[in-house]
């Protein structure tokens, strides 16, 4: 299986489960990427001294990236509305988590650059 149908199974739920199956992997995902942004932000801040600021800010936007991909990709392939069990809601919910992760990412990379490694802000 190549990775195109990987993702539409996915997003439509998988082979096994039902339709809300793909909106909560995309919540998840979405969650992932927001707790990843948040600990990015706590390590560009010096709260926590353990991993990469950088990294993490990379990791929560490209996890961020994936959760929007399925929920979007949930959304379009959803049949019904909202109410139907098929987790439309579920996937409305997922692509502003998704972004935010991205947002959270971006955040914390841009801090990661301004932030020398003693915590002192660069001038130039």
């Amino acid at each position: 299986m190549n990775a195109t149908g990987v993702v539409t199974a996915a997003a439509e739920g998988g082979i096994i489960g039902d339709g809300r199956t793909g909106a909560n992997l995309a919540l998840g995902v979405g969650l992932v990427g927001v707790a990843l942004g948040w600990l990015a932000l706590a390590r560009v801040a010096g709260r926590i001294s353990a991993g990469n600021a950088r990294t993490g800010a990379l990791s929560a936007m490209a996890v961020g990236l994936a959760g929007t991909v399925l929920a979007v990709l949930h959304l379009a392939t959803s049949n019904g509305g909202p109410g139907t069990g098929n987790g439309l809601v579920g996937a409305i919910v997922a692509v502003p988590l998704g972004l935010l992760a991205i947002g959270l990412g971006r955040r914390a990379l841009t801090r990661s650059r301004t932030v020398g490694t003693r915590g002192t802000v660069r001038t130039g």
